[in-house]
């Protein structure tokens, strides 16, 4: 849906010379052209009007006769030999060198050149001569084959012996064939008879072999041109009723056609010329017959093709003047848009052409959409806000009476829907909005989806219509257009003349230095931009008396400016900043001078976005409000989050798609495939900005069928601002007003928030405040609709309220049948209301129907479990028995069976409490298997034989789970304190137990035995004041209380029994003997572990210093981006070389404590251990924390030392226990704290380039944390505790 957009045209009278222009080529490596007249040989530079050099054909070389009466049949640039060949109606065939600017005859034909046609490769050329022979030869002249008899002369005697030596060199050349391309084969019309005009079409291959021949083709007329990229032929057909252009593939075959915008005899095709790219189909049409002046009418058509249809873009109409009547005319070989074009007067024009979508460029909901394209007298408008109409269709056409050249819209806001067609013959129509009131109503029946436009007006133009580019229709009454010089633009602006009401006049003109390509309007800012052929930005102000142009600079003042030429630019807005982005025909996008990506197929801006399309099949929709130039060109440079699923700025497209357009306040982008056909597709980006907008500003409907339409999780509703939606739920639910909308909504609840997992939140969008609730999402959705629902019309909504019910957390399926029970029972007297049956079967469709029928069950209603399994697949005999048996139960026995059935077992046991006591065995053995102990002691409370039963059972439960001492509490609460003395002695509860025994009571023998018993344990547990409390109070024995203290250590309760019992013997037999072996326990105990921490402290040491020099040693050797490089920081536990293995695939699924205690096993002290390190710090940690917590005991010990005169142990033992803290102490730093970060440093005599680097790079991406961190943590010291004696300092 693209046309041809003039974006300069060159005209230059400065190559003047005798005689007419004969043939016309292009050099391919300067751009300059090669003109061959009856006289001479030109080279001319149409950009600054200049000949470069010239060779005349006539006088000494005698190629042509003087007098002008020969000609030149054929002329072609040969870049790689430097020259030009040039073949004379003589016979002569010549090379003009360009260095030298000498001519070289390098052969002749007696009878005669009619033609000479190279192949595009410059590998073959192919002569006709007179006698309608053919002659193939090579690029250095050697033939390849001719006709039945030989013509050729292997060159003329007069040729110079340097001639003959070049000819000699070209030959000694090396010969380079590729592989034969389609249209590199001699293609040409052997003419049949005169009168007939019956022709065939012969083809011959590189060889010179006849391949094919067509049958013969009535009406085919001469002219033929092969297709660069392709196998069609194009030629001229005439048919009785018609004139056509024909195409044939190279078997000779039709393979299609299009039929000119003439008559059968108005008019003859002259010339079929390709372009390079066979994008453009130029016909080169004259008059058959001349006008009453006697001239010939002449114009050039410019044809196009997509979707299978041939569109004629541009249409230059020479008039009848012979003078400005092409002579020549050629396409360039590089550019593939440039046509050159030589008059009769020597005059050279060059036209410039680009392919632009002509689209409506406003930004509000009230543009359409419009695009506009041009195919000969007709638009074919195409509204793609109200409908996709793929091409060569389109929404309406308007019928024009000329040829159309130039589609512009109207730039005013709200009226871009308005559209202006320059013609061919100088004419510009404006055409409007239809305004008419008879939009549904048309001839054949259907409605019509848009209002078509209407002609309002036809202006004359006072300007050239060849030469005027780039129309803009800036206003109502103001037109903007261009026409270029060879050095200068003039800019012009066209107003209603007001003497003329039906002509625009030039009210007033602004020259600017330099070829002005491109002229964009901004829809925003209504900024008009300029931008010229070397990349200058200038900016028109027109809304001036005096219109001028200024240089464009940002917002710093600097000047702006392409690097490169642009063929598509557009004005947009970057972070509130105006800028110009530009794409060139190599795919670079720019905005200014900065370029954003190097594969951009097309782009487009619409609103704040601008989306492109890349040669990497993607398109990308970049909000431009977030983004600065610098963002926007990392965002571009990057790969787009091609590996992310939630990246909206991304969609995959097909190959080869380009945007046609967007629609304004719309999700929509239209893009067209290579073939031509449309693809709507609605990008994330898009789509996710106008949902925002439509849920801001309360549009629940339009942002619901979006969101159905497209498939958007219908969570993005609550989670875009739960707050607001809350507050507005009654305007959701009247918008919606649809049952299946709502339950839609429902039924897609999750407790996802989709804003910050499927649809993130753009940097520039807060989140928004949540609701302050303890209930779940979808709970809290539920319960706000149910309620109101029910406020505004129960019986319409029913549907709905039971979804609600059904889509909760927990569903809350019982009070769903329930209110269909009701339903049933109490039907509403509103026809339009549901009935039960519906609603039942709507609940069907919920929910599974066996679940459904089971929390029927368990209502208890049998009408309502009817009412389920006659709509369920269950047959009768299975469920009526079963129902029928429960109906005969008492009530409370009918609900224990149902819950027990269901097993609902809490339910079960409360109704079976309720039954009556002949079924509480029954309730019993339901306890036991089901383990209600704790419910059951709760219904039973009230009933003490049940509740003494029942808490026996409990108790035998805990005793079998090892909980003693609380089956003892049941015990002993329920009266059997027998039972409960057992638990808590098993238990070791001593003080329980000697109550429990007091209160059956135990004589005191026993009771002196149970204590001697219970104080056994206790000293086997290590609790020696426990037990010595016992053996003193209970089992009335002193000596083996204070023998229990001396051997705990607990020497000042020791001291006080002795004293107390007035046993002072046992201070010399036991006490004192106790004190000096605990004095020597501690102090060898002490050194051990001094001596054991140090070992461990030194070993630490080595294995890091060992680690440290293997790692640098492997980055000397690969480099600081070494894959293993971060495996060997100082907190790795990675040895090379080590035997052992530590995978960790096998523990991956055990719990907390188990993957604690398997890493612990993996801690070996074995040297060469993979995780000896680790091992090392986790014993010297466990060394350290056993000798800390000695404080206490070794005080105590101090204090008994000290009371009966062992000064110098105590001395001794305080001063090695104070030694052994402060070494410990002293080593936390160099174990722990330094351990973990030590970073080598970046430089040093010892540091190498690839050190230094991996150090810094170490500092950049630190180590992962291990797994097992605690063992990494330095433990903490007890320094508060008070442990020292001040009299032994």
């Amino acid at each position: 849906m693209r046309n041809l957009k003039l974006l300069k045209s060159l005209q230059s009278s400065e190559l003047q010379t005798l005689g007419s222009p004969l043939c016309l080529s292009v050099r391919s490596d300067t751009g300059s052209l090669l003109v061959a007249s009856q006289f001479c040989i030109s080279e001319y530079d149409p950009r600054t009007g200049q000949v470069v050099s010239e060779a005349s054909l006539t006088g000494l070389t005698g190629f042509l006769p003087e007098d002008g009466s020969g000609g030149v049949v054929g002329l072609q640039d040969l870049a790689e030999l430097e020259s030009a060949c040039l073949a004379t109606a003589g016979g002569d065939v010549v090379l003009f060198n360009f260095n030298t600017c000498q001519l070289e005859c390098v052969g002749s034909v007696d009878s005669g050149l009619t033609s000479m046609t190279w192949s595009p490769d410059e590998e073959l050329v192919v002569l006709t001569t007179g006698q309608e022979t053919i002659i193939m030869m090579t690029k250095e002249f050697e033939p390849i084959t001719e006709g039945s008899s030989s013509p050729w002369v292997g060159g003329r005697r007069r040729l110079s012996s340097t001639a003959q030596r070049g000819k000699r060199r070209r030959r000694r050349r090396s010969r380079r064939f590729s592989r034969l391309q389609i249209g590199t084969t001699g293609v040409l019309g052997s003419r049949g008879g005169e009168t007939s005009g019956n022709r065939k079409v012969r083809v011959w291959n590189r060889e010179g072999v006849l391949q094919a021949t067509s049958e013969t083709i009535n009406g085919l007329e001469a002219p033929l041109c092969w297709k660069p990229s392709g196998s069609l032929i194009a030629s001229s057909q005439r048919h009785p009723n018609k004139h056509s252009v024909v195409f044939m593939e190279k078997n000779g075959l039709l393979h299609g056609d299009f039929t000119l915008p003439f008559s059968k005899d108005q008019a003859k095709v002259k010339d079929l010329l390709w372009n390079s790219d066979s994008s453009v189909l130029a016909v080169w049409l004259e008059d058959m017959t001349a006008g009453e002046d006697g001239q010939i009418n002449t114009c050039i058509q410019l044809w196009t093709v997509g979707n299978y249809h041939w569109y004629l873009k541009q249409s230059l109409d020479f008039g009848r003047d012979a003078l400005r009547a092409p002579r020549c005319v050629c396409w360039d070989p590089e550019r593939p848009l440039r046509l050159h074009m030589l008059t009769h007067s020597w005059t050279s024009v060059t036209y410039d052409w680009s392919f632009t979508t002509d689209k409506s460029s406003g930004s509000e909901g009230s543009d359409n959409a419009n695009v506009a394209v041009i195919d000969g007298d007709k638009i074919l408008v195409t509204n793609f806000r109200q409908c996709v109409v793929p091409p060569p269709m389109c929404s309406f056409e308007l019928q024009l009476s000329s040829p159309v050249n130039q589609v512009t819209f109207l730039c005013q806001p709200q009226r871009t829907n308005q559209l202006a067609a320059l013609t061919s013959d100088g004419q510009i129509s404006l055409y409007v909005q239809d305004l008419g009131n008879d939009l549904d109503q048309s001839a054949d029946g259907f409605r019509r989806m848009s209002r078509p436009l209407v002609l309002q007006k036809t202006f004359r133009v006072c300007v050239e219509p060849l030469s005027l580019q780039q129309l803009l229709w800036l206003q109502e009454d103001l037109f903007v257009c261009l026409t270029s010089s060879l050095q200068t633009t003039l800019i012009l602006l066209l107003h209603p003349d007001p003497e003329d009401e039906d002509s625009l006049s030039v009210r007033s003109q602004v020259e600017v230095d330099g070829v002005v390509l491109s002229l964009v309007h901004g829809s925003q800012s209504g900024t008009v931009a300029l931008q010229l052929e070397d990349g200058q930005i200038w900016k028109l102000l027109y809304n001036v008396p005096d219109p001028s142009v200024e240089e464009w600079r940002d917002s710093s003042g600097c000047l702006i400016s392409f690097p490169v030429p642009c063929v598509q630019t557009a004005l947009c807005s970057i972070s509130g900043e105006e800028h110009l982005l530009g794409l060139t025909d190599r795919s670079h996008l720019y905005v200014g001078d900065t370029e954003l990506a190097s594969n951009i197929s097309s782009f487009a801006v619409c609103n704040d976005f601008l989306l492109i399309t890349t040669h990497s099949h993607t398109c990308r929709c970049l909000h431009l409000n977030t983004l600065t130039v610098k963002g926007l060109q990392a965002a571009l440079v990057s790969d787009g989050g091609q590996n992310d699923q939630n990246d909206e700025t991304l969609r995959r497209v097909e190959r080869g798609s380009r945007i046609v357009t967007v629609v304004p306040h719309d999700t929509r982008v239209i893009l067209q495939m290579p073939r031509g056909n449309l693809e709507t597709v609605h990008h994330r980006a898009l789509l996710l900005a106008q949902l925002r907008k439509w849920l801001d500003s309360l549009r629940f409907k339009d942002a619901f069928e979006c969101m159905k339409k497209l498939r958007i999780n219908m969570n993005l509703i609550y989670d875009h601002n739960p707050k607001v939606f809350l507050e507005n739920i009654q305007t959701f639910i009247t918008q919606l007003n649809s049952i299946s909308h709502i339950n839609l909504f429902l039924t897609e609840l999750k407790e996802e928030d989709t804003t910050g997992s499927m649809y993130p939140r753009p940097p520039d969008i807060s989140p928004a405040p949540q609701p302050v609730s303890l209930q779940k999402k979808v709970d809290v959705v539920c319960d706000a609709l149910r309620s109101a629902m029910e406020a505004m019309d129960p019986n319409k909504f029913f549907l709905s309220i039971l979804t609600t019910h059904v889509k909760k957390s927990v569903p809350e399926l019982e009070v769903a049948l329930q209110k269909v029970h009701e339903l049933r029972v109490n039907p509403p007297a509103d026809p339009g209301s549901v009935s039960a049956e519906e609603a039942l079967k709507y609940l069907l469709f919920l929910v599974n129907v066996n679940d459904l029928y089971e929390h029927s069950l368990g209502t208890y209603d049998f009408d309502l479990v009817l009412m389920v399994a006659e709509k369920s697949q269950k047959d009768p005999k299975e469920y009526l028995p079963f129902l029928n048996m429960l109906k005969s139960l008492e009530p409370n026995y009918q609900r224990y069976s149902i819950d027990k059935h269901l097993k609902r077992y809490r339910k079960a046991l409360q109704h079976l409490s309720r039954a009556g006591a002949e079924h509480f065995p029954e309730a019993l053995q339901l306890v036991k298997e089901q383990k209600l102990y704790s419910e059951a002691l709760r219904l039973y409370s009230a009933d003490p034989p049940h509740y003494k039963a029942l808490s026996c059972v409990y108790a035998d439960h805990l005793m079998q789970n090892q909980q003693m001492e609380q089956a003892g509490l049941l015990l002993w609460r329920c009266g059997e304190p027998a039972a409960a003395l057992q638990a808590f002695a098993s238990a070791s509860c001593w003080r329980n137990a000697v109550c429990a025994a007091q209160q059956i009571p135990l004589p005191p023998d026993q009771i002196a035995l149970l204590a001697r018993d219970l104080a056994e344990k206790l000293i086997e547990q290590r609790r020696h004041s426990e037990a010595a409390l016992l053996l003193d109070q209970y089992a009335k024995d002193c000596e083996e209380a204070i023998l229990a203290l001396i051997t705990g250590s607990v020497w000042d309760e020791a001291l006080r029994l002795i004293y107390m019992h007035n046993r002072q013997d046992i201070t010399e037999t036991n006490l004192k003997p106790a004190l000096l072996e605990a004095f020597s326990t501690q102090i060898g105990f002490l050194e051990v572990q001094v001596a054991t921490f140090t070992r461990h402290r030194i070993r630490l040491s080595v294995v890091r210093e060992q680690k440290e020099k293997h790692r640098l040693d492997m980055l000397d050797e690969d480099g600081p981006d070494c894959p293993d490089a971060e495996l060997y920081s100082e907190a790795s536990s990675v040895m090379t070389g080590s035997k052992y293995s530590h995978s960790n695939s096998r523990i991956s699924s055990r719990s907390s404590k188990n993957r604690r205690k398997a890493e612990r096993k993996k801690l070996s002290l074995k040297e060469g251990s993979p995780m000896e390190d680790r091992a090392l710090m986790y014993a010297l940690g466990e060394i350290l924390t056993t000798v800390d917590k000695m404080r206490e005991e070794v005080h105590g010990l101090l204090k008994a030392l000290v009371l009966f005169h062992f000064e110098r142990q105590a001395e001794k033992l305080q001063q090695i226990y104070e030694e052994s803290l402060q070494t410990m102490e002293a080593a936390l730093p160099e174990v722990w704290s330094d351990g973990q970060n030590i970073q080598t440093p970046l430089t040093g005599p010892n540091s190498t380039a690839n050190s230094i680097m991996a150090s810094f790079q170490q500092q950049q991406h630190p180590a992962a944390p291990q797994q097992a961190a605690e063992v990494l943590a330095p433990p903490k010291m007890r320094n508060g505790v008070k442990w020292k004696l001040a009299v032994l300092s």
